[in-house]
C-alpha cells in the first residue's frame, strides 16, 4: 500500500510539472521573453518624434504566452525633472509574426481597455514592433515602432 501511495504522488508530480500543451512555446514565438526598450519612433500626420529610452530611463516588456506586462522609469530615482514611473500589462494573443496586447492595466487609466494590433519581427536579439495605438477619449492615433533587445 506504501508503494502505491508513492507511485501516486511521483505520477501527480510529473503531471504537475508537464507543459500545457495549449500554451505557445519561445520555440514557437521567439517574442516570448523579456525584452529592454532601446528606442520609439512615433509617427502622427506629418510629424515623426523619436526617443532615445536608453537616455535617463529605462523600460522593460515582458511577453509570456499568455500576457504581456512593462515597466518604466527615470534612473534619478524620481529627484529631479525627469521623474518618471509606468506600468502596464494584461492578455495577449500571439501570431507568428503579430500579436495583440489587450491593455487590461496601466498607470495612466484612460488607456486601459485598449486593444493594440503590432507585427513584429526578430532579427538576432532585436525585437521591432509596429502598430497603431488609438485611444480615441484621448485623441491618440499614431504609428507606433519600438526597438528592443532581448534581456537574458
Amino acid at each position: 500500500m506504501k508503494k502505491i501511495a508513492i507511485a501516486c504522488v511521483l505520477l501527480s508530480s510529473l503531471i504537475a510539472c508537464s507543459p500545457d500543451p495549449n500554451q505557445s512555446t519561445t520555440a514557437e514565438f521567439p517574442i516570448i521573453g523579456t525584452w529592454k526598450l532601446l528606442s520609439g519612433t512615433t509617427i502622427k500626420g506629418n510629424d515623426t518624434t523619436r526617443t532615445d529610452y536608453t537616455k535617463g530611463q529605462e523600460m522593460i516588456k515582458i511577453i509570456s504566452p499568455t500576457h504581456f506586462a512593462f515597466l518604466r522609469h527615470d534612473l534619478q530615482h524620481g529627484k529631479d525633472s525627469t521623474a518618471d514611473y509606468s506600468a502596464g500589462g494584461g492578455r495577449v494573443t500571439i501570431g507568428e509574426k503579430n500579436y495583440t496586447e489587450y491593455l487590461d492595466y496601466f498607470n495612466v487609466r484612460e488607456w486601459e481597455g485598449g486593444k493594440f494590433d503590432f507585427e513584429y519581427d526578430i532579427s538576432g536579439d532585436t525585437l521591432t514592433i509596429t502598430g497603431i495605438e488609438k485611444v480615441e477619449k484621448l485623441g491618440v492615433n499614431h504609428l507606433n515602432i519600438e526597438t528592443y533587445i532581448r534581456q537574458k
